[in-house]
């Protein structure tokens, strides 16, 4: 069991039967898959196991899963490969503004090489809207990719809406499913998307492996050659004993998923419904339960934004993130921050940022991710811990003297930037 770890979207203990399934190829079934000898036999059958196994997951053909090394690499190879084999028909790139580096970061390397990218808006909750979609899709668009839910805030997109809106475009849709897998039922089948991207981790697999869906019949560019691997989608000799624990983690996830989902969904809604009444001046960032935000509150249920279970974000105001977190470590509570600062550089998170969130205010974030062994001691530990941590450091916070004088603490000077402000 694990204590006090709300960090699962970072790292996510090896499930048991994982394990189990990749020790006989750290060993004595040692063999290359594409070998015509006995040695082979064993690693060629653990491929296709897994293949199916992965597929079976996401409700896939096996025939259309691609195994990489990580969902970053799977992400390059979409965007990538999507752009490259369809140059010919035009050289613009949609995506939302939240996306993860691992698609952000080639969309700028395609920028340089003559691709024109739109990044699409998104709402306080992080929604992507279709008709913001609808309006950045031109006529030489030939990729549009939207992440199926973010690893930052939780919020959930209407994938199957959206991606529906780029298929009447004859545009082809790619979804990161980091976020989304292990979490929330997945079904590419019924999302209608042409491309998903998912690691291994997010089913409590082992690191080193990942897939990429491709429907059948899309045609991309392979971003390693060299080999006839992955139908010529990824060259390389695979990492047997990787994607045989893929393939083990994906069978005990499927099974299992209602059962885990609910409980996280119970945990977190613990710390949205307690932290307030435990410690003043937080705001929670994406969707949020009822009575949370009110004014969050005035659509429908049916059409409000969605989070993902045992995911909670939340701006602890006045207070860097980095130091909380270190000072959460040392009370045994492991969590992430919003917040992609360095020390010099001071940025804020690019997620917080497109939602509308200040600067300042976005380097406040703590962000918790539950799993399966999660607990409600964990909970009880996080929420008795935070509220003294956060109030020592308000005590030596510039802001929170602002806040006491009755000064706007996030109101800049004429000139000022980030960087000044934390000098």
């Amino acid at each position: 069991m694990l204590s006090g770890y709300f960090d699962h979207a970072a790292a996510a203990p090896l499930l048991p039967e994982a394990r189990e399934a990749m020790q006989p190829f750290l060993g004595e079934d040692f063999g290359n898959p594409a070998s015509l000898h006995r040695f082979g036999v064993r690693p060629r059958a653990a491929v296709d196991d897994a293949r199916a196994q992965v597929a079976a997951l996401i409700n896939s053909r096996p025939d259309d899963i691609v195994f990489t090394a990580s969902a970053s690499e799977s992400n390059n190879l979409a965007i990538k490969g999507f752009a490259q084999s369809r140059s010919d028909k035009g050289r613009h790139i949609v995506a939302s503004a939240i996306e993860h580096v691992s698609v952000l970061e080639p969309l700028k390397s395609l920028g340089v090489r003559g691709f024109d990218v739109t990044l699409v808006p998104v709402d306080p909750d992080g929604v992507v809207h279709p008709d913001k979609l609808a309006a950045a899709i031109k006529t030489d668009t030939v990729l549009v990719s939207v992440m199926h839910a973010n690893y930052e805030v939780g919020t959930i997109q209407n994938i199957k809406e959206l991606a529906a809106l780029a298929r009447r475009y004859r545009v082809p849709f790619h979804s990161d499913g980091t976020a989304a897998v292990g979490r929330i039922p997945v079904d590419v089948t019924d999302l209608g998307v042409d491309a998903y991207s998912f690691p291994a981790m997010s089913v409590y697999g082992p690191k080193g492996a990942a897939a990429l869906y491709l429907k059948r019949g899309t045609r991309i560019q392979p971003l390693i050659e060299g080999g006839f691997q992955e139908k010529n989608r990824r060259a390389g000799t695979e990492d047997i004993a990787a994607i045989a624990g893929f393939g083990a983690a994906a069978a005990v996830t499927r099974a299992k998923l209602p059962e885990w989902s609910a409980a996280m969904t119970g945990l977190s809604q613990r710390i949205f419904a307690e932290l307030p009444k435990k410690l003043e001046h937080v705001t929670f960032t994406g969707p949020v339960p009822s009575g949370v935000r009110p004014e969050a509150m005035k659509e429908p249920a049916a059409a409000r934004a969605k989070r993902l279970p045992g995911h909670v974000s939340v701006v602890v105001e006045f207070v860097e993130g980095e130091a909380m977190l270190l000072f959460l470590d040392d009370e045994g509570i492991a969590a992430a921050s919003g917040s992609s600062c360095s020390a010099k550089t001071l940025k804020a998170s690019h997620v917080l940022l497109a939602m509308g969130l200040p600067h300042t205010k976005a380097q406040s974030s703590l962000v918790l991710t539950m799993g399966k062994d999660t607990t409600d001691a964990d909970v009880t530990l996080f929420l008795d811990k935070l509220p003294p941590i956060a109030a020592r450091l308000r005590e030596i916070s510039p802001l929170y003297a602002k806040f006491k004088k009755g000064e706007d603490p996030y109101a800049m000077k004429p000139g000022e930037t980030c960087e000044d402000e934390h000098e």
